[in-house]
């Protein structure tokens, strides 16, 4: 029988020995020690951001956490002693900018970013900055209170330091020129925003002091301005330099930069802070503003403090004259004149009404006489005396029997009180026969004394003869 031949889907034994002879076999950790050099030399150091995820801080001081992105994660190791000033930044959440190298930790066969710089990224970053230089420049004093200047009550010359195609311009502009329009803007343009705006901002604040130092335009103050935006945009007021710049200048500094919230390094430096570009040029020009609102309304203040004035005088004149008219002599002796009559017709008519009640009380004492009669009067004074009689009878008699019943109380207590009553029950009384002090004791007579012993029905005397009592009695 025919011997079949092989399908290409089934290779022979043989074949498979042959093909087996040329694969490269390795161990686990041959591979894994070559895919670690050719990261390590191919991709090798890197920075890498992203959110921290997974941290696990372990007591050897050596960090294991993950950091991810929307749609992919690698884990990174931060051993102890790396990355020493900014580690505490690697929590949970936080946003970082890692730099390291990628190497594989064989013996998990997993790759891993060896993190040996960590850095806040974005708004962090800079806020870090920010309370850096912030720290830094308030230890030095720049942003002491006693080094602040006052402004010049009426500038009629300042400085602008901002972009000459901002809004910040166009409201500074608007304002003076309704406020003080003849305030002259000496502009010393400068980027407000992005790489090298900070180096242009205080370069343009030496210029303005060097043009006020050389005499040819003497400047008042100069103003530091530009609009509102994010902590990345007004950055360039955060810059060093700029803070430098403002606390070398000659001329007092007005920083009104971005909106009420946001608060620079610029404004801190500054001899004045305005919230707003809007109100740092209303600060500048309020002075001028102020009086010419003063002058404005000066006319009609005259003319109000007149009339008052007027009026007043004229009330005075009027007082004055009723004053004069109530002290003329005539019109004294007229008021003494009415006066006059004045009593005499008090005295008439009082002598007439006087007259009238004596004439009344003389009629009705003739009426009580008549309607009394002496022997009716003395009938009712003898019955009234019958009747006190009777009454006061009565009251002694009854205040007798009141006073006999206290009296025979009295009697009866004092007699049970009585040591006669004590007598009468068996008991007697021995006395000193000389003194006829009561005794009580033996110790207050002595052997041979004379006492008297009071029984019920009289008295007897004898001689003190001492016995000693037998078993204490």
């Amino acid at each position: 029988m025919p011997r079949k031949a092989p399908t290409p889907s089934q290779p022979e034994f043989g074949d498979l020995l042959a093909a087996q002879d040329l694969r490269k076999i390795v161990t686990v950790a041959q591979l894994t020690s070559t895919i670690r050099r050719l990261l390590e030399t191919q991709i090798g150091r890197v920075w890498v951001t992203g959110e921290v995820t997974n941290m696990r801080a372990q007591s050897s001081g050596h960090a294991y956490f993950t950091l991810k992105d929307a749609t992919a994660q690698v884990s990174c190791v931060l051993f102890r002693g790396e990355a020493a000033a900014s580690r505490h930044y690697v929590q949970d959440g936080q946003r970082l900018l890692l730099g390291g190298e990628i190497t594989v930790y064989e013996p998990r066969g997993k790759y891993q970013l060896r993190v040996t710089s960590v850095e806040l990224q974005g708004v962090g970053a800079l806020q870090l900055a920010f309370e850096q230089l912030k720290r830094k420049l308030l230890a030095e004093g720049l942003f002491d209170s006693a080094r602040k200047r006052p402004l010049p009550r009426y500038p009629q010359r300042i400085g602008l330091v901002t972009s000459p195609t901002g809004a910040a311009i166009r409201d500074v502009l608007h304002v003076i020129a309704r406020r003080q329009p003849g305030l002259e803007i000496v502009l010393a343009p400068a980027r407000v925003q992005g790489q090298g705006a900070a180096a242009e901002i205080a370069q343009a604040i030496v210029d303005l002091n060097a043009l006020h130092a050389g005499g040819r335009r003497r400047l008042d103050l100069i103003l530091l301005t530009r609009g509102g935006g994010s902590l990345e945009d007004l950055w360039a007021f955060n810059e060093e330099v700029v803070a430098r710049a403002i606390h070398a200048s000659a001329l007092p500094v007005v920083s009104g930069v971005g909106h009420e919230v946001d608060i620079t390094i610029s404004d801190l430096v500054a001899d004045l802070r305005a919230a707003t570009p809007t109100a740092a040029a209303e600060i500048i020009t309020e002075g001028v503003f102020s009086s010419r609102q003063f002058v404005a309304g000066a006319l009609e203040r005259v003319r109000r403090l007149m009339r008052r004035e007027l009026t007043a005088r004229i009330e005075d004149l009027e007082q004055l004259c009723e004053r004069l008219g109530r002290s003329s002599p005539r019109r004294r002796v007229e008021e003494n004149f009415q006066a006059l009559d004045d009593c005499r017709q008090f005295l008439a008519r009082a002598i007439s009404q006087q007259i009238q009640n004596k004439k009344t009380a003389a009629a009705g004492l003739s009426q009580r006489i008549a309607r009394l009669k002496p022997s009716r009067w003395l009938e009712d004074q003898r019955l009234k005396l019958e009747e006190l009689r009777r009454r006061a009878r009565t009251r002694f008699e009854w205040q007798l029997a009141n006073r006999n019943a206290s009296l025979l109380s009295v009697r009866q207590r004092l007699k049970l009180l009585s040591p006669v009553h004590v007598l009468d029950r068996g008991y007697s009384i021995t006395l000193d026969a000389e003194t006829g002090r009561v005794l009580r004791s033996v110790a207050e007579t002595a052997e041979g004394a004379r006492i008297l012993t009071r029984l019920r029905d009289g008295e007897l005397e004898s001689a003190v003869r001492r016995r000693r009592l037998v078993g204490g009695e």
